[in-house]
């Protein structure tokens, strides 16, 4: 019998080109809306609300909340604010 919570590594490997591309438009929509002077409270708003439209018309109600869950320990780890705030690179 199989774990129905299990990832999907596959799916997931599958996934992937797609993810980087849909990555790389949200990108471009986030820079589009920052030169228009879209408060980023607004911005992620959006980005949110459509992304968890997005979940919730493609998984079941416990996967969502599960997504939520990581999110929000990532949150509380500290994890997202270092995301925010990468280190300084310096130049070659």
């Amino acid at each position: 019998m199989s774990d129905r919570n299990a990832p999907d590594f596959e799916r997931l490997a599958a996934a992937e080109p797609n993810l980087r591309h849909a990555g790389a438009v949200v990108d471009q929509a986030i820079e589009y809306m920052t030169k228009e002077h879209i408060d980023p409270i607004s911005i992620a708003s959006a980005l949110l609300g459509g992304a968890l439209g997005m979940l919730s018309g493609s998984l079941p109600r416990a996967a969502v909340l599960a997504v939520l869950d990581q999110a929000r320990a990532s949150v509380e780890s500290g994890e997202m604010a270092e995301l925010s705030h990468p280190p300084a690179q310096g130049h070659a």
